[in-house]
């Protein structure tokens, strides 16, 4: 039955976040398994890198949430199912859900959702958007936290003859494996990123928004410094802030205000996130609302990295606290600069064994192959 399966994922754009990985990694893992693979997606920087021999991909404005081009993307999508004879489709996003939503529907087809996130909602047009999620056969969650969001926001969509289970995401832990980078690609970027390497260097990964707690987490170093009385380590903010100038002027603002212009560094993009990871001592995602998985917290354990997360969604889950990094309290600057203080002084050895500790979490629970494998047996339990 395998063999005959053909799955079409749907997904805005390819980009470089966990959905999108997650549906790149399973769309070339399916072609191993003797499974057809299709992607409809807008573009994006992950396009340029599937192996068309494996990967079928299609292009369709899949990104947009206008209801006239929601529509029109059903009926394309309703071609394509029929002239490909697709098995089963994917969704992973609500905007093309919607779309796959009446294309399954008219083709007769199995649909599947990964509920990525939380989506948050303020009143019962914005949750009726939101539910078309939990609309499929198959509902996939990214976590237990986003799991329990599901059934303590949606329970009356989730009817018996609908299956619903976590898979949690998983990461490539051969592309987040320190041994696989060399010392000279480390002093490489060390010098583009103008810093050297006699103090102690902390990353924080991730999209400037305001809800990922970077202006939070600048109160927390201001803090720190003021606690130790000089500047300990360097702090590497690394993310785009997409088009939200006045936010990264207001970050840096208050950086400016508090005097940490020497110590904080804010950095655009990194094409090769392991080696972010590998010339970094800690990490920190200092989120204050929930991560729906927290793939920063993954990877920088899978790199043997100290990780330094907020005690809410995802990160609960990925950190096991005191053994592989340490939970602070969401949105409390203080808590987050007394973890700071605390990993900053510990020794060589408890560092490394806490980086050791963290990788063999990824590996157990968090692998890619894992969350492929899993995914793949649960379309063949749909189809059958």
């Amino acid at each position: 039955m395998s063999s005959n399966i053909k799955v079409l994922q749907v997904i805005p754009r390819l980009g470089y976040g966990g959905a999108e990985t997650g549906c790149y990694d399973i769309a070339h893992y399916l072609p191993e398994n003797n499974c057809k693979s299709f992607i409809v997606t807008s573009g994006g920087e992950l396009t340029k890198f599937i192996d068309k021999e494996k990967v079928k991909l299609i292009r369709l404005p899949v990104h947009s949430k206008n209801p006239i081009l929601i529509f029109l993307n059903s009926i394309f999508l309703i071609g394509i199912i029929l002239f490909f004879n697709i098995t089963i489709v994917h969704a992973r996003s609500r905007a093309p859900a919607w779309s796959c939503l009446l294309a399954t529907k008219l083709t007769r087809r199995k649909f599947v959702t990964t509920f990525h996130g939380t989506y948050n909602f303020n009143g019962k047009l914005k949750k009726l958007y939101n539910s078309i999620m939990v609309r499929s056969d198959l509902v996939i969650a990214g976590s237990n936290f986003i799991f329990s969001h599901i059934k303590e926001n949606y329970s009356d969509l989730l009817k018996l003859k609908k299956k619903f289970l976590v898979i949690f995401r998983g990461i490539n832990v051969d592309y987040f494996d320190p041994s696989s980078k060399l010392e000279e690609d480390e002093k490489k970027l060390l010098k583009k990123w103008e810093i050297d390497k006699e103090k102690k260097i902390i990353l924080v990964p991730g999209r400037l928004t305001p809800w990922k707690g970077q202006e939070m987490l600048i109160e927390a170093i201001n803090l720190t410094k003021v606690e130790l009385g000089y500047e300990a380590f360097h702090l590497i903010i690394l993310g785009s802030d997409q088009g939200r100038d006045l936010y990264k002027k207001k970050l840096i603002r208050i950086t400016e205000q508090y005097r940490l212009t020497n110590q904080i560094k804010f950095i655009n993009h990194c094409k090769d996130m392991a080696l972010a990871y590998q010339v970094s001592d800690i990490v920190i995602s200092p989120s204050i609302e929930p991560e729906a998985f927290g793939r920063v917290a993954v990877e920088a354990q899978s790199m043997e990295k100290l990780i330094i997360a907020s005690n809410i969604g995802g990160s609960n889950e990925t950190i096991i606290n005191e053994k592989t990094g340490f939970l602070f309290e969401a949105g409390d600057a203080n808590s987050l600069s007394k973890k700071i203080i605390q990993s900053i002084t510990m020794d060589e050895t408890s560092l490394k064994l806490m980086g050791k500790e963290g990788r063999k979490n990824v590996i157990k629970k968090f692998n890619v192959e894992k969350m492929c494998f899993s995914t793949y047996s649960e379309y063949k339990r749909l189809v059958n």
